[in-house]
């Protein structure tokens, strides 16, 4: 039995893994960089070890230092989730070599899946149908361009020690392959260190369907059914679900069987999944899917997973790298009504999803559903590090019933100031194809426009909040007819809109709300009359233009200033910004630090007028 384990990871994954840990009674202990000092997986921990600087390579990818840092805390097991060194053979390795317990399959069953090519023909010769394609040792660009045309195109070249949608390039025509390669093989080399690629046949409507498999040192392996990751973006999953639409129960023995022989044929232990490619054309045919890679870890995934089985993977994982055999057999596993995931990004899906860092001043979600975090209300996203907020996840007794349930869960959630892909989760769950079960790989980018469009609050949400702000004393004039109504001038977002609120009389609202709706935020502000032309609109608001890292602050809280006097300087896009006051006043609010990363509209400074 494992009784003190290290969790080679941070963010969500460390919480999780934590969280099992503790209900088995095994005292788990964290690693940190010095950014993460303070992070919520560091809190949850029982003992925390900091192991490098901010940069994942010199922390969380420094092997040497993590075992050091397990063996300083007497841990006798490494579990490292997901990312980072989850499959690194050589990692796992040094881990068993120092006497400690690897929570994950072989290192050679890591190397056996862990090049494209290789596993393609390991994976032909256990029977695992594979994706018709060419991956020899020949890479000159005239055997690849012709075995391109013998496949017909549209090919696909993949680097084959990718992974994530990098080194991997869509080829229409004979005319396009060489370029195509050689951007392909210079992405593969600067990401992978290996430049070699495989061409496989492009399928025109392809889903992503995966089986979660799960094996044991005593020969026993066994599949706890399907999931569909097929929405995406780049490559990158949004939405996974269990089981998959479409799925017939011929086809679901066909394809689980195929996943099972393949995890069998690396004599695979621990927890790990085998994914497939589908031609959707026609629906789910079990001769229209196809291998494509194993995943030899836990996948970010695999909640959908525990909910429609009740099955605890990490627990399984723990158990399993102790030594115990599966606690259930085949027919002993089966699917209880179907879950949905979204993964809650840090990021601007209107600006390009860009990146938003900062502080969760605000952070709250629906009821009714799973929340699998690393954060907490007042921590900090990193500008180091993935920039996953949470994973919402929905379980219903079937597909309609986890949709609405997800929506909900997902139309709750208000984050601030820090931005969200939220409300793109929100209008993704309830995109028409996607409602009906019709996607594929490509669904998100078909209707990317309308998808991404930066959101805009409903009148009566805007109502709603404005007459929030205003108080109550100001609201009176109530008639059996009907109540007077007038129109006040607000900011959203620093732009004027007038809003119709009811009751008679001049108000003093509050300096600003934030009104949230369908998983988006905005702030809305009043506006003063007296304001000028500056940086921050008529309330007096400064801003920050755009994410970036304070680097000085050059005015106290309740200090005079005046008009064009600069208030601090911004750092970002490597230029320094000078942010002055817009108008002859009084620095009302302060929420600037020399130092302090900030993201775009964060409000740094309110000047009220004298």
């Amino acid at each position: 039995m494992i009784t003190a384990l290290l969790i080679a990871n941070r963010g969500e994954i460390a919480c999780r893994i934590i969280r099992t840990a503790r209900a088995m009674g095994i005292r788990t202990i964290a690693i940190c960089s010095a950014a993460d000092r303070n992070a919520r997986h560091v809190r949850e921990a029982d003992t925390a070890i900091e192991v490098g600087p901010a940069s994942a390579r010199e922390s969380y990818l420094d092997g040497d230092r993590i075992l050091a840092a397990a063996q300083a805390a007497d841990a006798d097991a490494i579990h490292p989730g997901y990312g980072f060194l989850s499959e690194n053979a050589d990692f796992a390795e040094a881990v068993i070599a120092a006497g400690l317990i690897w929570v994950g399959p072989h290192p050679d069953s890591i190397r056996a899946m862990g090049l494209k090519d290789a596993a393609k023909e390991l994976m032909a010769k256990a029977g695992v149908p594979v994706t018709p394609g060419y991956q020899g040792n020949d890479q000159s660009l005239d055997r690849l361009a012709k075995e391109a045309a013998t496949i017909g195109f549209p090919v696909l070249i993949k680097a084959v020690a990718g992974g994530g949608g990098k080194g991997m390039r869509r080829v229409d025509q004979a005319a396009d392959f060489a370029d195509a390669l050689a951007s392909c093989q210079r992405e593969a080399k600067a990401a992978f260190g290996d430049d070699r690629v495989l061409v496989e046949k492009y399928i025109d409507q392809p889903r992503h369907i995966e089986v979660q498999v799960f094996g044991d040192h005593h020969g026993q392996i066994v599949h706890l059914f399907e999931r569909d990751c097929s929405l995406q973006r780049r490559h990158q999953k949004v939405i996974e679900e269990a089981p998959a639409p479409g799925m017939d129960e011929a086809t679901r023995e066909t394809l689980c069987a195929a996943a099972v022989r393949a995890a069998r044929a690396v004599d695979y232990v621990g927890a790990g999944t085998i994914e497939f490619i589908a031609d959707a054309s026609n629906g789910l045919r079990a001769d229209r899917i196809w291998f494509m890679e194993m995943n030899t870890r836990l996948q970010v995934e695999h909640p959908v997973t525990e909910e429609v089985t009740g099955i605890d993977l990490v627990e399984w994982q723990l158990l399993v790298a102790a030594g115990a055999p599966l606690p259930l057999a085949q027919e002993d596993i089966h699917l209880n009504g179907w879950a949905m995931e979204a993964r809650l990004y840090a990021e601007d899906p209107s600006k390009g999803f860009l990146p938003s860092i900062g502080r969760l001043d605000l952070f709250q979600t629906g009821y009714g559903g799973r929340v699998d975090s690393g954060v907490d209300e007042g921590d900090d996203i990193s500008p180091y590090y993935d920039p996953m907020i949470a994973k919402l996840i929905a379980h219903g007794a079937d597909r309609e019933e986890a949709r609405q349930n997800l929506m909900d869960l997902v139309g709750e959630t208000a984050v601030w100031p820090v931005r969200t892909n939220a409300a793109f989760l929100h209008r993704t769950l309830a995109q028409p194809d996607f409602v009906a079960g019709h996607m594929d790989t490509g669904l998100i980018e078909r209707h990317g426009d309308r998808l991404t469009a930066a959101p805009h609050p409903s009148a009566a949400a805007l109502t709603r909040a404005a007459m929030a702000m205003v108080p109550r004393s100001h609201q009176a004039g109530f008639r059996l007819n009907a109540p007077e109504r007038r129109d006040a001038t607000f900011l959203l977002e620093g732009e004027p809109v007038d809003i119709p609120l009811h009751g008679p009389g001049e108000a003093k609202p509050a300096p600003q709300m934030l009104v949230a709706e369908n998983g988006a935020v905005w702030r809305l502000a009043p506006w003063r009359a007296q304001a000028a032309s500056g940086t921050s609109g008529g309330d007096g608001l400064i801003l920050s233009p755009m994410p970036g890292r304070i680097l000085s602050v050059e005015v106290a809280s309740g200090q005079a200033v005046t008009q064009g006097q600069k208030l601090l300087t911004l750092e970002a896009m490597k230029m320094e910004h000078s942010l002055v006051a817009p108008f002859d006043g009084v620095i009302a609010e302060l929420h600037a630090q020399a130092g302090a990363q900030v993201q775009v509209d964060a409000l740094l400074v309110r000047v009220a007028a004298d």
